[in-house]
């Protein structure tokens, strides 16, 4: 399985949440992978800005998909 489909899968994993996650926790939401496949992903897609980490109060980060949004085809409106 290559980053790029695991990271749509790990993205989709905390989609489905729609709230923070904590980042030891979402091995969980991915059976099959690995801890090294999920930190990889969540790497990637932090990068790309497609998911968003965060350091709480305990300092345990937590992790949360954002929202993408599609281009408006003007031609359409």
């Amino acid at each position: 399985m290559n980053t790029e489909t695991i990271a749509v899968r790990v993205r989709e994993a905390l989609e489905d949440l729609g709230t923070d996650y904590p980042m030891e926790d979402v091995v969980r939401l991915c059976p099959g992978l690995s801890w090294n496949q999920v930190f990889l992903a969540i790497d990637h897609l932090s990068r790309t800005g497609l998911i968003r980490v965060t350091l709480d109060s305990t300092r345990n980060y937590r992790l949360r998909a954002l929202p993408t949004h599609k281009p408006v085809n003007s031609a359409v409106l």
